[in-house]
């Protein structure tokens, strides 16, 4: 599906210097070609369009994550950091085979994490010793690890995921599956892996991808995506200095609607439901892991 062209206004009015802190930016394909073991094919959205959109819902700045269709080709996210004057920042995904001083240029242009994927419909697997040796050369760089994985297979993957030696931030709450009640046994493991680990943060983003309720029919005052409201309340409630959000802009890989936005920044005050926990949560929090040296 491609992406919404006509975003709505948000209601909500964002605090100065908000950060989209998960976006993306696809081709354009003919100047950064998809990658062939990719498993999916998206609709081009380039940076252009992503600072227009940026600008037009009222964020300041963006984390820019690389998607799994252009593998660990880093290019179309290196122009889009080296172009932002200075606005954006990104998340990389990086082979065993990167060079030090590959990794130094990235670190140049803005890129300040790597992403492990889990996601096994997504990814063919990669060996955990393989991607502990890169998180042990990023560590140094300042970097952190984002990991993306479905709720039901975390067990399988805590021990990987609690000896990572970098700040390490969970895609999307984990992918909870909200059929299922939020104080029920699978959530409650989610939670308690953020409580006993510190150095754990989570995006509480993309109810879209996550909902089975879904956007409503008109722009209302009931919350869109309101079955995802009370998980993401209770990570923003129970660990308010370690909660990032995004758009998830252009949405990739969505078979069942596509979202509005503006819509989904109006999400935000339903789950960050005062004004310092939204400051934390769009401002304070992704400053201080993206932009540190801007923080007094």
């Amino acid at each position: 599906m491609d992406w919404f062209s006509g975003p709505s206004k948000p209601r909500f009015q964002l605090p100065p210097g908000s950060v989209d802190a998960h976006c993306h930016v696809f081709g354009p394909g003919a100047e950064f070609p998809y990658a062939p073991e990719r498993k999916y094919t998206p609709c081009d959205a380039s940076k252009a369009q992503l600072f227009a959109l940026r600008d037009h819902l009222g964020f300041a700045r963006n984390v820019i994550v690389q998607a799994t269709c252009h593998g660990a080709d880093n290019r179309a996210l290196v122009d889009a950091l080296l172009h932002s004057d200075g606005k954006a920042r990104g998340v990389a995904t990086v082979r065993r085979s990167v060079t030090d001083e590959e990794l130094q240029a990235m670190h140049a242009a803005g890129v300040r994490g790597v992403r492990f994927n889990f996601v096994k419909r997504l990814v063919d697997f990669t060996p955990k010793d393989e991607l502990m040796e890169i998180a042990a050369r990023i560590a140094p760089l300042g970097w952190h690890v984002v990991i993306y994985f479905e709720a039901v297979d975390l067990p399988e993957l805590w021990d990987f995921f609690t000896a990572l030696p970098t700040t390490v931030v969970v895609d999307h709450m984990g992918r909870p599956d909200v059929k299922k009640p939020v104080d029920g046994p699978e959530f409650a493991l989610f939670m308690k892996f953020m409580r006993e680990h510190p150095n754990v943060w989570s995006k509480v983003s993309c109810p879209e991808r996550l909902s089975v309720s879904g956007p409503p029919a008109l722009h209302g005052e009931q919350a869109a995506y309101r079955d995802v409201v009370p998980f993401a309340r209770q990570v923003v409630e129970s660990f308010p200095d370690r909660v990032l959000w995004g758009t998830d802009w252009p949405h990739p890989n969505l078979k069942d609607h596509m979202p509005d936005d503006g819509l989904l920044v109006d999400f935000i005050p339903h789950i960050a439901t005062t004004a310092q926990l939204q400051h934390k949560l769009l401002v304070d929090n992704p400053m201080r892991l993206y932009w540190p040296e801007l923080v007094k």
